[in-house]
């Protein structure tokens, strides 16, 4: 075990024992801080399972029931979620590579947040707001032209005069006729080879959970994967699935707080910070519109999703 292990290990114990003693967030700091209550955190969760159902509410083990929680919605977890790539693959050549990290400074401590370039992920605060925001453009756009297409599904049939007879269309002679080649035939499908050259695709897939941190007062992620043959992943195979730049630093293996599993957890030192600054970019390209706090954890997982580029659970989420 390496010495950042041991240090993680204890934090990880240290914490703990903070968010046992940290009092429950009951006040609306959500604006102020980027900071929710767990009641907030509920009707964020709420919204989320509304907008995709996919993610689900769950009890977890009944001896670590939080009381600030209800019962049935101790956190909320989605399953199955594809990595079909390492984080590795994504990496763009180093002197293209441009990082920001904010740090801890007047904390006190040694936190810090990283924002890292690659193809999908965007560079500072100012691009993930922006990103975000040029997605909901574009599912508002596709929304608008489904509607449109129902339009024009309903609209009257063509009158019988402006059907031609097919008797009127003259006839096509054989040799006339160049087929063209299928590109489904033509073209055989690319096969992914793994590391056995045994041309099978590997892909993994992780239960993605969230929880909520008293301490923090901000929701926090947690993945547990698998191979494909549904075998659990060591913690090394996570970590390949994490940006480099966040493994055995941001994310670390931890208990969870609901399950008796020791799973990889991304630390949410700077959540409310990152959230924070997000909404508040958000706001003013909206022209003022506030951010309501049931869309917290759809812009949450937008934002994390840096973390994990490679795990593709964004793909379902509709703001």
């Amino acid at each position: 075990m390496s010495a950042q292990d041991v240090y993680n290990t204890l934090y990880s114990r240290f914490h703990s024992v903070r968010e046992y003693l940290a009092p429950v967030l009951r006040d609306s700091k959500f604006k102020e801080t980027g900071c929710v209550n767990p009641e907030e955190f509920v009707a964020a969760g709420d919204f989320l399972v509304y907008k995709c159902p996919t993610w689900s509410w769950e009890a977890g083990v009944p001896e670590k029931l939080r009381d600030y929680l209800p019962s049935d919605k101790q956190f909320l977890v989605t399953r199955n979620v594809p990595c079909l790539r390492r984080a590795a693959q994504l990496e763009v050549a180093e002197q293209d590579q441009d990082t920001k990290e904010i740090e801890a400074g007047e904390q006190g401590d040694d936190d810090g947040w990283t924002y890292t370039h690659s193809n999908r992920v965007p560079q500072s605060v100012e691009e993930m707001a922006q990103q975000i925001m040029d997605e909901d453009d574009e599912d508002d756009a596709n929304v608008q032209q489904l509607a449109d297409l129902r339009l024009d599904a309903q609209q009257a049939p063509p009158a019988d005069d402006d059907i031609p007879d097919m008797e009127d269309i003259p006839d096509m002679e054989d040799d006339q006729i160049v087929e063209e080649d299928d590109p489904a035939v033509a073209a055989p499908p690319t096969v992914l080879q793994s590391p056995d050259n045994d041309k099978i695709l590997q892909v993994r897939t992780y239960d993605v959970f969230i929880t909520y941190d008293k301490y923090y007062q901000t929701p926090r992620i947690w993945l547990y994967g698998y191979d494909e043959q549904r075998r659990p992943l060591t913690s090394q195979q996570v970590f390949e699935d994490v940006n480099a730049d966040y493994v055995k630093k941001t994310v670390t293996i931890e208990a969870h707080p609901h399950l008796n599993l020791h799973l990889a957890s991304i630390h949410p030192c700077k959540h409310a910070e990152v959230m924070k600054k997000i909404m508040e970019r958000m706001t003013q390209s909206h022209n003022g519109d506030q951010i309501r706090v049931d869309q917290y954890l759809i812009i949450f997982l937008k934002f994390i999703s840096s973390v994990v580029p490679t795990i593709d659970y964004d793909h379902t989420i509709s703001a």
